[in-house]
């Protein structure tokens, strides 16, 4: 009764978040920034950036960056989603304003919210002064994958929470394996 009562909850924010916040100008850009080939430079120059010229930190952050990435994508893919076994709302829903080709995946949580949300824990911890922008960044990628028709709302919490949750594992994981107590980094 209490699953009923959130799928309907769920779905009713999916019908408003895609259907009747659906307008010409997200039909544009949201699967432009849902789309991973659109980041792949960006996240490409800063890692070569950040290697080349971020020093100690940018070198922690990357691979901490990178660890919390890989491990976010596959628990999720490999043990989440099949766990959950939670169809796409493009195959449930009627009415969806699919932007995207009808995925066949299970959709429960969302690897883009948790990948994204994932960088944005360890970039914003490195670099706190640009913060705004890595958690803007994860929002907007989380926000399309339902306006492009292919998570639910829900979908996209649960995806935050694991990003955050192994971001933050890392970040704590490192600091006891390499016995720092205060691993503060003034801003930059």
């Amino acid at each position: 009764m209490i699953l009923e009562y959130l799928q309907k909850i769920d779905t009713a924010l999916f019908y408003f978040i895609n259907v009747q916040l659906a307008n010409p100008l997200f039909d544009v850009v949201m699967p432009f920034i849902t789309n991973k080939y659109t980041w792949f430079p960006i996240w490409a120059v800063l890692i070569i950036g950040l290697l080349w010229k971020g020093g100690k930190r940018g070198r922690w952050a990357v691979f901490i960056a990178v660890l919390s990435v890989a491990l976010a994508d596959q628990l999720v893919n490999f043990v989440f989603k099949p766990y959950f076994h939670r169809i796409r709302p493009c195959n449930m829903v009627e009415g969806v304003h699919l932007l995207l080709n009808k995925k066949t995946s299970y959709s429960m949580p969302s690897s883009h919210a948790a990948n994204f949300f994932a960088v944005a824990v360890v970039f914003s911890y490195f670099y706190r002064k640009y913060q705004i922008y890595f958690w803007f960044i994860a929002f907007l990628v989380a926000y399309s994958r339902v306006a492009v028709g292919v998570h639910y709302p829900f979908d996209i919490l649960a995806g935050t929470i694991c990003g955050i949750v192994f971001g933050l594992f890392w970040i704590i994981a490192f600091k006891q394996i390499l016995k720092i107590k205060d691993w503060t980094l003034p801003a930059r």
